[in-house]
């Protein structure tokens, strides 16, 4: 079956865009023009990815992630935001909020396709069977998709999975920015740094107790201490 996208925007002129660049590329997309639409949406058949904008009539796009998740059957969905260049603000909270990664309007329709591409080829990369990670307190199932902390189960997005997976699998190594922004979230060329930074923050604060396991280095990047 295709890969089905749903676009959340109310410009008719972007999801004609959308739809055609994606649709080019061998996806099948639905749209919705409104938040509380987008969630019905969801509920009668979750999409594989969703492209939201952020400024949307009924819900804005900020509270339809929220509610996104707060549901366990679509807290790991992936998200890309739409956002206005100057909504900085909004862009950080919604990062903060789980988003996988934003674009910025006007946005490049080659850029945006190959941000999705990215996203669902990070989704697809399967562990291998009964795979997993063990540092102690904090044990990572990769086949099960699943996270312990001292015992107890922790929901991760699929992108903070990854970036988890690569500071645990590399300990005590430093890891750069921009080694991160390629291999977690496969992008080769400049992006904000900030999108590491903000995923590592959310990620510690749902470590708990094991959040000082995460070191910053200062001016470098991040590491897992052993």
């Amino acid at each position: 079956m295709a890969t089905r996208i749903l676009v959340v925007e109310d410009e008719p002129d972007i999801v004609e865009v959308l739809e055609y660049n994606l649709g080019r590329e061998g996806y099948t997309v639905d749209s919705a023009a409104r938040g509380d639409e987008a969630l019905d949406a969801v509920r009668r058949q979750a999409p594989d990815l969703i492209v939201l904008d952020l400024m949307l009539p009924g819900l804005d796009g900020l509270e339809v992630l929220r509610t996104l998740r707060r549901d366990r059957a679509t807290e790991r969905l992936p998200v890309l935001l739409l956002t206005a260049r100057g909504e900085e603000i909004d862009r950080v909270v919604g990062l903060e909020l789980g988003a996988d990664d934003y674009v910025t309007k006007p946005f490049s329709p080659r850029e945006l396709t190959l941000r999705v591409k990215a996203i669902l080829r990070r989704r697809e990369s399967a562990p291998e069977e009964g795979e997993r990670i063990d540092r102690g307190d904090v044990v990572l199932d990769l086949a099960g998709h699943r996270v312990l902390v001292e015992g107890e189960p922790v929901a991760l997005t699929a992108t903070e999975f990854r970036l988890l997976k690569l500071l645990m699998e590399r300990r005590d190594r430093v890891q750069t920015r921009e080694q991160l922004l390629s291999e977690a979230w496969g992008y080769s060329e400049d992006v904000d740094s900030r999108t590491v930074d903000t995923h590592v923050r959310r990620l510690r604060r749902k470590l708990g107790p094991a959040a000082e396991r995460i070191e910053t280095v200062i001016g470098v990047g991040y590491r897992f201490r052993d």
